[in-house]
């Protein structure tokens, strides 16, 4: 079977304007997640969801699908991108009478994963035993032992260690950082659920010099560094 994958990608960045179209590294940064999304063997597809026209061209001209325009009002800076991945389930499926099964996210933001860490979040999918498969790294700050909170009377302490009893960070529990390379999830978990960790979450750990998440112009530089010298190395 030919699976969908989705990219959302509304058009009001503030931290980045105009970042899901902006070049990177000779390709709009969308385009880097739709190859990658057709990458993967069981992808046959992929679709846009946004508010946003230019978005939308340039995501038809590097080969992904727009049937739909997403509304405003689940494009704003409080709008859930919960609400807008009901939103693109749904309206496909009063469109074309079946649900997209798995439901796959591949966001934009990730440019430097590649379209094997997207198969590996599906093979951990078919093992039935999930709701919802997410990418994750190991953190480089922990909260056991050099992550802190201050305290009221203005001093700091671990966050989860307030007694610094874990002096090392090999005695630490190990904490990892959720990347946004992909979502894999059950749709009827989507729909009837309000958030993620609503159900059950597995994982897949990738590699960290892959994980970068663009959310601010030194992200952006740090990406394209990074993916220059990645084809460079072809």
């Amino acid at each position: 079977m030919s699976l969908t994958a989705f990219i959302f990608a509304r058009g009001g960045s503030k931290g980045l304007p105009g970042k899901n179209v902006k070049p990177l590294a000779g390709k709009p940064l969308i385009g880097w997640a739709i190859e990658q999304a057709l990458g993967v063997e069981q992808i046959g597809r992929v679709v846009v969801s946004t508010d946003d026209a230019e978005i939308a061209e340039t995501a038809r001209a590097c080969g992904a699908e727009v049937p739909f325009l997403r509304p405003d009002s689940l494009a704003s800076d409080t709008a859930s991108e919960w609400d807008a991945w009901r939103h693109a389930l749904e309206t496909l499926r009063d469109a074309e009478g079946v649900l997209p099964a798995p439901f796959i996210s591949v966001p934009a933001t990730s440019p430097l994963r590649l379209s094997e860490d997207i198969a590996a979040c599906l093979a951990r999918y078919d093992q039935g035993d999930a709701d919802m498969v997410v990418a994750v790294t190991a953190a480089h700050r922990n909260p056991w032992f050099n992550m802190v909170s201050a305290r009221g009377d203005g001093t700091i302490a671990p966050v989860n260690n307030p007694e610094g009893t874990v002096v090392r960070r090999q005695d630490a529990p190990a904490v990892f950082d959720m990347t946004t390379f992909a979502y894999v999830a059950d749709p009827h978990h989507v729909l009837r659920s309000r958030g993620v960790f609503s159900g059950r979450v597995r994982a897949v750990e990738v590699p960290v010099e892959r994980s970068i998440d663009i959310d601010t112009p030194f992200d952006f530089e740090i990406a394209e560094f990074l993916m220059n010298r990645r084809l460079e190395a072809k």
